[in-house]
Protein backbone atom coordinates (compact mmCIF):
# COMPACT_ATOMS: atom_id res chain seq x y z
CA UNK A 1 0.00 0.00 0.00
CA UNK A 2 0.90 3.53 -0.49
CA UNK A 3 1.37 6.01 2.29
CA UNK A 4 -1.94 7.92 1.95
CA UNK A 5 -3.78 4.48 2.22
CA UNK A 6 -4.98 4.32 -1.31
CA UNK A 7 -4.23 0.98 -2.96
CA UNK A 8 -1.64 0.62 -6.01
CA UNK A 9 -3.19 -0.20 -9.31
CA UNK A 10 -1.12 -1.64 -12.57
CA UNK A 11 -1.29 1.02 -15.61
CA UNK A 12 -3.97 0.51 -17.61
CA UNK A 13 -6.24 -0.72 -15.32
CA UNK A 14 -8.78 2.09 -15.59
CA UNK A 15 -9.72 4.44 -12.77
CA UNK A 16 -13.09 5.26 -10.95
CA UNK A 17 -15.30 5.95 -13.97
CA UNK A 18 -13.91 2.84 -16.03
CA UNK A 19 -14.50 0.71 -12.64
CA UNK A 20 -18.12 2.21 -12.21
CA UNK A 21 -18.75 1.40 -16.12
CA UNK A 22 -17.81 -1.83 -16.34
CA UNK A 23 -19.77 -2.68 -12.82
CA UNK A 24 -23.12 -1.31 -13.40
CA UNK A 25 -22.62 -1.12 -17.48
CA UNK A 26 -21.56 -3.94 -18.91
CA UNK A 27 -23.64 -6.60 -16.43
CA UNK A 28 -23.34 -10.25 -15.71
CA UNK A 29 -21.83 -12.16 -17.91
CA UNK A 30 -23.69 -15.26 -16.75
CA UNK A 31 -27.40 -13.49 -17.40
CA UNK A 32 -26.41 -15.17 -21.28
CA UNK A 33 -27.15 -17.78 -21.91
CA UNK A 34 -25.38 -20.24 -24.39
CA UNK A 35 -22.63 -17.32 -25.34
CA UNK A 36 -19.61 -19.45 -24.90
CA UNK A 37 -20.92 -22.51 -26.63
CA UNK A 38 -22.49 -20.77 -29.45
CA UNK A 39 -26.01 -19.17 -30.09
CA UNK A 40 -27.42 -22.71 -30.86
CA UNK A 41 -26.90 -26.38 -31.28
CA UNK A 42 -25.44 -26.54 -35.27
CA UNK A 43 -22.97 -24.21 -34.11
CA UNK A 44 -21.97 -25.53 -30.77
CA UNK A 45 -21.81 -28.89 -33.16
CA UNK A 46 -19.52 -27.09 -35.89
CA UNK A 47 -17.33 -25.49 -33.34
CA UNK A 48 -16.83 -29.43 -31.88
CA UNK A 49 -15.88 -30.49 -35.21
CA UNK A 50 -13.23 -28.01 -35.98
CA UNK A 51 -11.70 -28.66 -32.76
CA UNK A 52 -11.25 -32.15 -33.07
CA UNK A 53 -10.23 -31.57 -36.73
CA UNK A 54 -7.34 -28.96 -35.26
CA UNK A 55 -6.66 -31.64 -32.72
CA UNK A 56 -6.05 -34.16 -35.17
CA UNK A 57 -4.21 -32.35 -37.49
CA UNK A 58 -2.27 -30.99 -34.80
CA UNK A 59 -1.45 -34.90 -33.95
CA UNK A 60 -0.73 -35.76 -37.29
CA UNK A 61 1.57 -33.15 -37.33
CA UNK A 62 3.84 -34.06 -34.32
CA UNK A 63 3.86 -38.02 -35.45
CA UNK A 64 5.53 -36.62 -38.69
CA UNK A 65 7.90 -34.86 -36.73
CA UNK A 66 8.94 -37.68 -34.43
CA UNK A 67 9.10 -39.84 -37.64
CA UNK A 68 11.14 -37.55 -39.37
CA UNK A 69 13.69 -37.20 -35.91
CA UNK A 70 13.57 -41.46 -35.38
CA UNK A 71 14.76 -41.66 -39.54
CA UNK A 72 17.45 -39.08 -38.77
CA UNK A 73 18.69 -41.30 -35.89
CA UNK A 74 18.57 -44.02 -37.57
CA UNK A 75 20.99 -43.13 -40.29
Amino acid sequence: MSEDGATTRAPGEGGRLLRWAFRHLAGPADGVQGAVQGGSTAAREAWKRDLAERKRYTQEQRDRKRAARDADRRR
